[in-house]
Order: C-alpha cells, then sequence, then structure tokens
C-alpha cells in the first residue's frame, strides 16, 4: 500500500477485537503512517497505539460528537496529512462508518476502508467453537437488541430466533433479561448459550449456561458491557454430521472420492 496516495485522505481501520496483534499488516502499516489518528478510545485497545509516530497527533473519539470529528478530518486533509480512522473490530459491523462516509464525500475528501478481525470471530476463538456445524446450523445471525437505536420490525429478535440458527449479539449484555425473554418465544429453553466479555483481552471472561440460566450466570459475573452472547446448538459441537470437506468419500475438484475397501 502506497501511503504517499493518501495524503489528504482518510484511511478506515479495523484494529480488532482487543489483542493488539490481531489488527492486520495492512492496518498496522496505515497507523505507523498516520500523522492524526482519531480512535474509538472506549473500545480500541491503547496499546496500538504504540507503533505510531511520534509526531502523531492522537484524538480519543469517545469524547468527541460527529462534527467534531469531521473538523478534526478535514483540518488534516488542508494540511495535507494522512488521517487514521480506528474503529474496534471490523468497520463494517456497528462501526458508524456510514455516516462519516457521507461527510467525506460532501467535502470531497478522499478515504479507504481496511477491514479488521471482528470480535464475532474473536468470541469464536475464545469459545474454541465452529459457528456453523452440518445437520445443526448453517447460518449465523447477527444483530442487537432493540434500544435507542431502534430496528424493524422484522428483525426483532423474536423474529430472527425464528430460524434457530446461531446467533451473535451484539451490544445486548445490559439488557440480558430482555434478550432472554426474546430468544425463549422460539429457541428452547435449554438452549446452549456462551457471553465472552472483551474476546482476546488479557482479561476476557466467558460464562456458559442455557436460555433458562444464562441471565443469572451473567449477573453473578458482573458482565455490564463489552460482551457478545452467543445462542444456538451448534455450541455443543458434539452435535451434528461430519462435514463433507475432509470426508473420504466425498470428491471435489482436487480429490477423488475412495472407496470403502481402500
Amino acid at each position: 500500500m502506497n501511503f504517499d496516495e493518501y495524503k489528504g485522505k482518510v484511511i478506515f481501520i479495523g484494529a480488532g477485537p482487543g489483542a493488539p496483534d490481531l489488527i492486520t499488516v495492512r492496518g498496522a502499516e496505515a497507523i505507523k503512517n498516520a500523522d492524526v489518528i482519531i480512535y474509538a478510545g472506549s473500545l480500541v485497545n491503547p496499546e496500538i497505539l504504540g507503533i505510531a509516530k511520534k509526531d502523531a497527533k492522537i484524538y480519543d473519539s469517545a469524547q468527541m460528537d460527529l462534527d467534531e470529528i469531521i473538523a478534526v478530518i478535514k483540518q488534516a486533509h488542508d494540511e495535507n496529512k494522512i488521517t487514521a480512522r480506528v474503529h474496534t473490530g471490523d468497520p463494517a459491523i456497528y462501526g458508524a462508518i456510514a455516516e462519516q462516509i457521507n461527510q467525506l464525500k460532501a467535502l470531497d475528501i478522499g478515504y479507504t476502508i481496511i477491514p479488521g478481525v471482528s470480535s464475532l470471530f474473536g468470541t469464536a476463538a475464545a469459545l474454541e467453537s465452529q459457528l456453523t456445524l452440518p445437520e445443526v446450523s448453517q447460518t449465523i445471525i447477527i444483530t442487537r437488541p432493540e434500544g435507542r437505536t431502534p430496528k424493524p420490525s422484522k428483525e426483532s429478535l423474536a423474529k430472527l430466533a425464528e430460524h434457530n440458527a446461531t446467533m451473535c449479539i451484539f451490544l445486548g449484555i445490559h439488557m440480558i433479561d430482555k434478550v432472554v425473554e426474546e430468544l425463549k418465544k422460539e429457541y428452547a429453553p435449554d438452549t446452549p448459550v456462551a457471553v465472552v466479555k472483551k474476546a482476546t483481552w488479557p482479561d476476557q471472561e466467558i460464562v456458559r449456561g442455557t436460555l433458562d440460566d444464562i441471565a443469572q450466570k451473567v449477573y453473578d459475573a458482573g458482565f455490564t458491557k463489552t460482551a457478545m452472547i452467543v445462542v444456538g446448538d451448534v455450541l455443543d459441537q458434539q452435535s451434528g454430521e461430519q462435514s463433507k470437506l475432509y470426508d473420504p468419500h466425498f470428491a471435489h475438484m482436487y480429490r477423488d472420492a475412495k472407496e470403502d475397501d481402500e
């Protein structure tokens, strides 16, 4: 990536789920080359900023509104500087980049996006789980409960739960009782649930249970934020059929099927 091409522009960066070495190589190089860094301080691990240039100007967007963020970017643009806008996980999921991009377009400021490792996948790794299993679930629903941010009625947790697919719920731990109430309208009460707080961080914590008891376990653990809720029978890794990918009797373009007597 030629960073000279991004002078006066913005690089949106997915910083990953928390562990500083889970940022992509490209994302790390962008931070190293940035003159101005605006990072989501409430979620992004500040250790990631340790690779920034000594003279880089660093802003914590947790203390800024959209107009203030754009003002910093506009000034950097006018000074022909590179701005790194650092979001947690992957910025495509609840990253609030669309509203920033709309403003940049109006100001004719160029930008690019570097994807990151979502906290969803940091959570799956922490749980040592595969989120899709044959005959159990081949679908992952990524969602959040309705709070101050409204949702379309067809995307309510109860509606989505009709699929009985693997569901990964962001931003819902503070209303775990309501989340469970909605999910139990369609999932069985003994459906496995796992909650991971601060996946991949040094102080990561995991609580496991079922829809019947997970709320109380979450309260007992003191989880109130930065936690992912995963629901579904895939959390029972003993369930389901073996995949076809490595089945010796399954042929594909790279491998012939084996006969039973081979």
